[in-house]
């Protein structure tokens, strides 16, 4: 056999065997598999709101159920500011003095629940997630840490920050949050997070 005719088969060989082998190895994806939003908990926690001239801070207990969604907002002495009833029939706020606003629905009642979000509109589903730390698919995950857990999103707009998570696994829920757009920021200490 001309040495050329050889010196062809035995590339050709060479390169066979290394596609085979770049065809066994496995691959995989370093992105960690999206955590699930759950329906239902309870958050308790401690939140402070500013749209960059006006603040308030208190206490949040948000009670999540399939279809509805009841924030009660409390001073830091422990006495019911607001709390904001919403479901399928609409939204219903009503404040500590008796005062009571309808809405179709909740995120058209929230500005006036955490002061500065009327601009901006803060959206109850998103905030659902956020406070999960399960971005929804379409949002920008910017940083993660050394569990693969989001520290930095982008979601229409919005900024989410991860600056605490209850503990080290990788399935750990956050425990501070800050979530900002231009002036608004709200910060979001959790102290309890139960599901059913």
């Amino acid at each position: 056999m001309p040495r050329r005719a050889l010196l062809r088969r035995c590339l050709a060989v060479v390169a066979a065997c290394a596609l085979a082998a770049c065809a066994s190895v496995p691959t995989t994806s370093t992105a960690p598999a999206a955590r699930a939003v759950v329906d239902e908990f309870l958050l308790v926690g401690r939140l402070s709101a500013s749209d960059g001239e006006q603040s308030a801070a208190g206490r949040l207990e948000w009670r999540r159920a399939a279809a509805s969604d009841r924030f009660t907002l409390l001073s830091p002495f422990g006495q019911i500011v607001a709390r904001l009833d919403a479901g399928p029939d609409g939204a219903t706020l009503t404040f500590a003095n008796g005062e009571r606003l309808f809405a179709e629905q909740a995120a058209d009642l929230l500005p006036r629940l955490f002061p500065g979000v009327a601009a901006n509109a803060l959206p109850p589903e998103r905030l659902a997630a956020w406070t999960q730390a399960a971005p929804p698919p379409e949002a920008e995950v910017r940083e993660r840490d050394a569990q693969g857990r989001p520290q930095r999103v982008i979601d229409r707009g919005w900024i989410v920050e991860y600056l605490d998570y209850r503990d080290d696994s990788p399935a750990a829920m956050p425990r501070r949050l800050d979530i900002s757009r231009g002036d608004t920021r709200l910060r979001l200490v959790i102290d309890q997070w139960t599901t059913p």
